[in-house]
């Protein structure tokens, strides 16, 4: 089951994981959010973000360093990820990859951030994941057995389409699992050796292994 978290909104974990390795002000972090894509990687609500880098700071995760003002413009607050706010990002991406929710956006944030665990981490939550997707795999097709003899199909096509997702979701994991096992997985020998030299910028992890950037 999920952990009930201080800051539960996915924003703040793209918070946390795009300030990783840089101080910055609120328009700074909402340019790196987009400059990386975490729209496409969470349902962002822009108009939270104000909100969500208070209540991170509030919980700890992130501190105040200072501010800066440009012209007449209101004064800007700089803000830093704190100890805390690193164990937060990395115990929070290790629960959506390990465990699977039935908002599926869920695991595609923890994908988008997976770069903040070593490989040989990863393989083993997505070990634990599968196992559970087989188990409800094992779950529904025991229950579409059972209704079948009592229910026709069109009653229970829903259900087959959401064994489908299973199935296919299952397959996906077992195959992205199987690359890191056996070493086989694009980058993966930089991906480890960034957490070698400490905590890791996930962006620019990532624009790495695309082959964008050299370390």
């Amino acid at each position: 089951m999920a952990k009930k978290r201080k800051v539960g909104n996915l924003l703040a974990l793209a918070v946390l994981a795009v300030m990783q390795d840089e101080s910055m002000h609120r328009y700074q972090i909402a340019a790196r959010l987009r400059e990386y894509g975490k729209d496409q990687d969470m349902d962002i609500k822009w108009g939270s973000l104000y909100t969500v880098v208070q209540n991170l700071a509030k919980a700890g995760f992130l501190e105040v360093v200072g501010s800066e003002r440009d012209g007449a413009r209101p004064e800007r607050v700089i803000y830093r990820i704190t100890e805390t706010g690193r164990a937060e990002l990395v115990d929070w991406t290790r629960e959506l990859l390990a465990e699977p929710e039935p908002e599926r956006g869920r695991f595609i944030a923890g994908l988008s951030i997976l770069a903040v665990l070593p490989p040989d981490e990863v393989a083993e939550l997505l070990g634990r994941r599968l196992a559970v997707l087989r188990e409800q795999i094992t779950q529904v097709k025991k229950d579409l057995s059972d209704l079948g003899a009592k229910l026709p199909r069109l009653f229970l096509i829903e259900t087959e389409y959401g064994l489908a997702v299973l199935e296919a979701e299952a397959e996906w994991t077992r195959a992205l699992r199987a690359e890191l096992l056996d070493g086989t997985f694009p980058g993966q020998e930089e991906w480890k050796s960034w957490h070698g030299r400490g905590a890791v910028d996930t962006a620019r992890a990532r624009k790495y292994v695309e082959g964008a950037e050299q370390p």
